[in-house]
């Protein structure tokens, strides 16, 4: 008999999350509809300084970073690409952008100073002593982006009571590995849903590396990126930060999503990168990640259906979870303009993703761009070599 209210539970879990996910499929819908704010065609256009720190030759990085040289805006563009060793191999991808884009600007920094436990947010304070124009925008390497994306990004941050602006993502796959296929998922049907769920409830107030657009003086104002060095959640931290200096002001987030560029290509490193969005996540609410137990419907009726003396509706709920996993990715490619995924994939990165956020109440350790660290209760990162190998994660 306790079996039986055990397998009750889990599959009315499994079917809160069926309406889940069947409400976050509408958002995306109803996000997409919305009609973006428009600059006036004869309005002059501020100047805008992109802001886009490197570590390494990553895969697909010279085409990620084209796309922010090759935009359609009418105001000044000035381009900081900051790296932390003269060996590094990203420097030779900036000698190639500045050959090929000779009349954009592009200033590349290379200073191995550390000012803080984030090595992201060093290099970051590092450049920006030449910051040359009075809206920053910050995007992470492998982010990618449409011609028009600084027009309408200017545009959002344009509008009465907005401090920054950020944008959702999609997922890119690098490659056609099933590890790409599966981060390329994870993106889609779990972090964009549970964005647009939490946002439309008033949970959250995200800000995302993908995307920080903001006015100068609001930087100088937060005492610059110093403000966040040591947070493991540097983009979270920032968005906090420039909406406090701005009295109040939201961040805004568009309607439309740019891309990730997804280059796993083991379970190991999909395994690494996706814990450490989990822990930066937890860190920053608790509860909340807690609460997205909910989100994981497909696994949560597997367990109700296979515990002894389970309800006989279980293989039903689990069938039911699957369709409405498969309605939502149907409809946030359809939202946003996005290639089909491979459905049949859906299951196996369901189980994973169950399988980390379960794994992330057990482990506190994370790898970044090869660096090991402990997270702690405040976000703040303690570097420690060696942790991450030695907290079970895979290494497949």
């Amino acid at each position: 008999m306790e079996s039986f209210w055990i397998s009750t539970l889990f599959l009315s879990l499994a079917v809160a999350g069926c309406l889940y996910a069947l409400a976050a499929a509408w958002l995306a819908g109803r996000l997409a509809r919305r009609p973006g704010p428009v600059l006036e065609p004869s309005a002059p256009r501020p100047s805008v300084t992109l802001m886009k720190p490197l570590c390494g030759a990553e895969p697909n990085l010279y085409e990620n970073l084209t796309t922010f040289c090759r935009q359609d805006y009418a105001g000044p563009v000035q381009v900081i690409f900051g790296v932390q060793t003269a060996a590094d191999p990203a420097i030779g991808v900036v000698e190639r952008l500045r050959a090929e884009h000779p009349r954009l600007r592009i200033d590349l920094v290379v200073d191995a100073r550390q000012h803080g436990a984030n090595r992201k947010v060093s290099n970051l304070i590092n450049m920006a002593g030449l910051i040359a124009h009075e809206i920053v925008v910050l995007a992470d390497s492998d982010m990618v982006v449409a011609p028009d994306y600084l027009e309408r990004l200017v545009a959002e941050l344009a509008q009465p009571g907005v401090a920054a602006v950020t944008c959702l993502y999609h997922g890119v796959p690098a490659h056609k590995t099933a590890w790409a296929q599966l981060s390329g998922l994870a993106i889609d049907t779990q972090f964009l849903p549970n964005v647009l769920v939490g946002t439309a409830l008033g949970l959250a107030e995200p800000c995302f590396g993908s995307t920080i657009a903001f006015r100068t003086a609001a930087l100088q104002a937060i005492g610059g990126f110093e403000a966040v060095r040591d947070d493991l959640a540097d983009d979270y931290a920032l968005g906090a930060a420039l909406t406090r200096a701005g009295q109040g002001g939201r961040i805004a987030i568009p309607n439309f999503t740019i891309g990730h560029t997804c280059v796993d290509t083991s379970l190991g490193d999909l395994w690494r990168h996706e814990t450490r969005w989990n822990r930066t996540i937890r860190n920053l609410d608790p509860a909340g990640y807690a609460g997205t137990l909910v989100t994981h419907a497909f696994p949560l009726a597997l367990i109700g259906a296979l515990v002894p003396d389970s309800s006989p509706q279980g293989m039903m709920v689990a069938a039911l979870a699957l369709t409405c996993r498969i309605i939502l990715c149907w409809r946030v490619e359809r939202a946003f303009g996005l290639s089909p995924h491979a459905y049949w994939l859906l299951p196996i990165r369901d189980m994973l993703s169950f399988a980390g956020f379960v794994w992330c109440f057990v482990s506190g350790a994370v790898t970044w761009k090869g660096h090991d660290y402990r997270v702690v209760a405040d976000g703040t990162l303690i570097p420690e070599p060696g942790l991450a190998r030695e907290s079970g994660a895979p290494t497949a």
